[in-house]
């Protein structure tokens, strides 16, 4: 075990991206899965005091500097734009719903929302296009990224915060009645095809 554990952190040094379980098992010649993950959790732990963790962000594995001690690394703060208020719903309903539709999101919000507004979260890294939905119109779904989990400190969407705040906003609404529509109205189905620089009313 002494020596999978070198190896796996041998292994995520020099990867030049994150790493899951499965995929360190392949590159270390087959080793069992559950001795990797054995590993991994050895070698998490001894670098859990350090200046650098090992940490787990979407089922990937990779190091990162401690984060008490960023401010001494930190030369120049980057200055993200701020969100718009649509653009925060859309990416709260999206990860906690995910995998979801445009037409999904628009009947979660009581609104329709911009082609534009997707592409900002899309352009951040924090969505992606996940597929179609296989009902009438097959309407384009989207899913969060694990640079969503990386940038916001998750582990995985279960550590997600605040969901019963956002639950009394009202986003978090089941979304069955979205696919109820979208079955018996094939033409919601297509919302997602709307011009991409389409400004709803009503939208911030």
């Amino acid at each position: 075990m002494d020596d999978l554990v070198r190896a796996v952190e041998a292994a995520l040094f020099a990867a030049e991206e994150p790493m899951t379980a499965e995929a360190l098992a392949g590159f270390l010649g087959d080793a069992a899965v559950g001795d990797v993950r054995a590993a991994l959790r050895r070698v998490a732990e001894d670098y859990e005091k350090r200046g650098i963790h090992l940490v787990e962000r979407g089922k990937r594995w990779h190091f990162e500097t401690a984060p008490d001690l960023a401010h001494l690394l930190r030369r120049e703060k980057e200055q993200l734009r701020r969100l718009s208020r649509a653009a925060t719903e859309v990416l709260a309903i999206i990860a906690y719903h995910e995998p979801v539709s445009r037409a999904e999101i628009e009947s979660i919000r009581g609104v329709q929302t911009s082609g534009g507004t997707l592409d900002v979260l899309m352009e951040a890294g924090w969505v992606k296009i996940a597929g179609r939905r296989e009902v009438p119109g097959r309407p384009t779904i989207y899913a969060t990224t694990p640079e969503f989990l990386d940038h916001f400190g998750l582990s995985s969407r279960r550590d997600l915060p605040g969901i019963a705040e956002l639950r009394a906003t009202g986003l978090l609404d089941p979304v069955e009645d979205a696919y109820e529509e979208l079955i018996s109205d094939p033409a919601a189905g297509d919302s997602d095809a709307k011009e991409d620089g389409e400004e709803a009313s009503g939208e911030a």
